[in-house]
Order: structure tokens, then sequence, then C-alpha cells
């Protein structure tokens, strides 16, 4: 559904957004995936209503099945609903581990009932209601008038998605190195963090020298640059993940959905 030529959302839009705030709905994983229960919210997005999983967003999912591997540690920065955090343990198994930030206490909270009925064949999930930052604090967050999975540190560029602020929270903020003292090292980190990226990588300099995880970063346009320079300053190369795997070739400069390799 397109916006009018005022930029303003269509009513009836507007309308499902109001009447998607405190919905929870059951959903289950695609078949390939163990079929496992998911709780979500369209407040945290109106795709959510949509009846299959693998319809909100394939790529996403796409990408557990290619990057997760049987005993892998995965840490999922900037969870959501944990979508990819679900499908990234059933892909790493019970010999995996999966960490999942997410500063959003109604996202976060979805994600922990999720995770609470997967099988032991399943990865442990370990939820951690935080924001990734360049340093260890309190900040502001704010939660985005229409979904929340547009919500975002107040610090940082707020997408065109958000619509504006519904409400400001203060939110416990920690570093990726920080995670490295209490958490088994990942082998492939997934980064969202609706343009906090930047900070988030500042705050991962001995995770990027000495762990050196594949990431999976989705880079918004004005962190670009910088975030490209930070990652090759680490020896890392970046790849577009959005294309198949056969069809990538090395970038200079990220992507949305870049994915970067230790040299």
């Amino acid at each position: 559904m397109s916006a009018t030529s005022s930029g303003r959302w269509p009513l009836p839009r507007l309308l499902l957004e109001q009447l998607s705030r405190h919905v929870v709905i059951r959903r289950r994983l695609p078949r390939a995936l163990g079929a496992h229960r998911i709780y979500v919210t369209p407040d945290a997005s109106l795709r959510f209503w949509r009846r299959r999983i693998e319809d909100t967003d394939p790529l996403l999912l796409q990408f557990a099945t290619e990057l997760v591997e049987s005993g892998d540690v995965v840490w999922d920065i900037g969870a959501n609903v944990g979508v990819f955090s679900l499908a990234a343990a059933v892909r790493a198994g019970a010999s995996g581990a999966v960490l999942a930030l997410e500063p959003d206490p109604l996202t976060a909270g979805l994600l922990r009932r999720s995770s609470g009925e997967l099988p032991a064949t399943c990865a442990r999930i370990t939820v951690v209601e935080a924001a990734a930052a360049d340093r260890e604090a309190t900040m502001e967050f704010a939660i985005a008038r229409r979904g929340r999975a547009a919500s975002h540190l107040g610090s940082v560029r707020a997408s065109s998605q958000t619509g504006g602020v519904r409400s400001v929270i203060r939110v416990a903020a920690t570093t990726l190195d920080s995670l490295c003292a209490s958490h088994s090292p990942p082998r492939l980190v997934k980064i969202d963090t609706e343009g906090a990226e930047l900070l988030c990588l500042r705050g991962a300099s001995r995770l990027l020298s000495e762990v050196r995880p594949r990431l999976l970063c989705e880079v918004d346009a004005p962190n670009a640059l910088e975030v490209g320079a930070l990652l090759q300053g680490h020896g890392y190369s970046m790849l577009d993940a959005s294309l198949g795997p056969s069809e990538r070739t090395p970038l200079t400069v990220p992507t949305w959905n870049t994915l970067a390799l230790p040299g």
C-alpha cells in the first residue's frame, strides 16, 4: 500500500496500525525449519498479519538457512520478534547457541515466549533486553509510531518508516565487546539496529580483530562510507547478501544487506 501524494498514509492503513497494537498472533516457522511456533505482533510490522511467516521476510529466513550450520554460535543483534533467532536456533541445533539482543520490551518478551517453546533439538536462545552501541550506558529508545520494527536509539537518524515517535523509553545499552566477556564467541553476527550499525561496530573492535565472525549487517545509506571504512580497516571484505551466492562480487561500499567476511 503506498502513501498519498501529500506523503500521508491512507486512512485504512493508519487504522490497521492502530488496531494492531497489543495484538499477539501465533504463527509457525516453515516446515523446512521445523514448523515451530513463533509469537509475533503486527504492531512490529503489518506483514505479520500474513498467515505464512515465510511471506513476511523471506530473505531473512534464506540468510539463516544459508549461513547457519550445526553447532554454530549466532548473535542476533536487533532481534525484534525473533524470526532470525528462531530459524538460527533450528539450524544450529542442540550443540549450537543463539544470543538475541533486543531493547524493545514488547518484542523481547515475545521472543522469550517463542524460544521457551522450542524443543531440545534446537539451540538455546538467550535473550538480552538491551541495545547495541559504542559504550555501556542507559540510552533513550524511540518507539516508532508505525511499526515497532522501525524503533531506534534516540541518538540516530530515524527511518522514514517510523512515521514519527510514539513514545521514548530508557533502555540499557551494551557493546559487542562487552558481550564477548560473558557469552560464547560467535561464528555469525546478524546486525539490524535501525541506523545504529555504526555505533554497534564501533563497540566491537575486539570482536572484529580477535574473534572475527562473519557479519550479516543491514547498513543505512548515510552510514555506508564509515561502516565500509571500519570493516575494511579490520580486514573484512564485503558482499551484497541480497544476491545469490554465485553472483556476489566484492563491494567497496556496503549495501543495505551486507555480508562481511574476515580476510
